[in-house]
């Protein structure tokens, strides 16, 4: 697929990730290192969200994944995508995304969710909420997810948060396996501060995008809110929920997936 690409890129000017790049006897860039107008990405979901940690510029996925609900183009799409893509016959689709600071200290930027979680199999912890300041709930259970509107249709809809259009400016708090019934998804402002600290505290693990983790101690204060950057997708077209009927609600098998 990547073949395809760089096929249909021929007489650009264009650049290939150095790992990619090395396979296939070229010299590459860093995708960390790349400054250009848009990211092309072969592959899943997963290689989106990496990508959207290294690099701010827009990304076009094409899909060389299972399900590819970020990506733009399926592999029979390529060459005219990449067309229309040179005569900028395309709009960017500006995402939020969520800053997560640990102790004062900043870590990746999160496109779908972050997610704190026990590090002990089968071993619950006590989450402390607090919305701008204000106690907000307190949830026992496995973990919890802090998921932009992005975010919702993977980790969080899969622990039963609902869907969120992304052209919403909210963050959804979701637990994962609570102790109480009563203890549901909370959707709140994107403008939020949100603050969690972990009662008694014990060793959790974070994982942010599913591709980044972190171990932490549990007496830290961790905090989230909106990113001044924003997650940025090539689009030739408005359809999430056309979309969402064809790749989750049409697709039974894959409903409850993860990005």
């Amino acid at each position: 697929m990547a073949k395809k690409v760089l096929e249909a890129l021929k007489g650009m000017d264009f650049i290939v990730e150095s790992h990619m790049a090395e396979s296939m006897g070229m010299k590459g860039v860093p995708i960390s290192e790349m400054k250009v107008d848009v990211l092309i990405t072969v592959g899943g979901d997963g290689t989106i969200l990496r990508t959207l940690q290294a690099n701010d510029a827009p990304v076009m996925g094409v899909n060389a994944g299972v399900l590819g609900f970020l990506t733009e183009v399926q592999s029979d799409e390529v060459k005219g995508a990449i067309k229309r893509l040179s005569e900028g016959k395309y709009h960017v689709d500006e995402r939020l995304k969520l800053k997560t600071v640990l102790d004062g200290r900043r870590l990746e930027d999160a496109t779908n969710e972050a997610v704190v979680h026990t590090a002990h199999i089968a071993k619950m912890r006590d989450f402390a909420i607090s919305i701008d300041g204000t106690p907000a709930t307190e949830i026992r259970a496995d973990g919890i997810i802090l998921a932009t509107p992005t975010g919702s249709t993977s980790y969080a809809m899969s622990v039963g948060s609902s869907i969120i259009d992304p052209r919403v400016e909210a963050f959804v708090i979701a637990p994962i396996a609570p102790f109480r019934l009563a203890a549901r998804p909370l959707v709140v402002a994107a403008k939020s501060k949100i603050s969690v600290t972990i009662k008694e505290p014990k060793e959790c693990t974070m994982v942010i995008d599913g591709q980044v983790e972190f171990r932490i101690r549990g007496d830290e204060k961790l905090v989230f809110t909106a990113s001044e950057k924003k997650a940025k997708f090539v689009s030739f077209k408005d359809d999430f929920y056309r979309n969402l009927e064809e790749k989750l609600i049409a697709s039974a098998p894959f409903a409850a997936h993860r990005h």
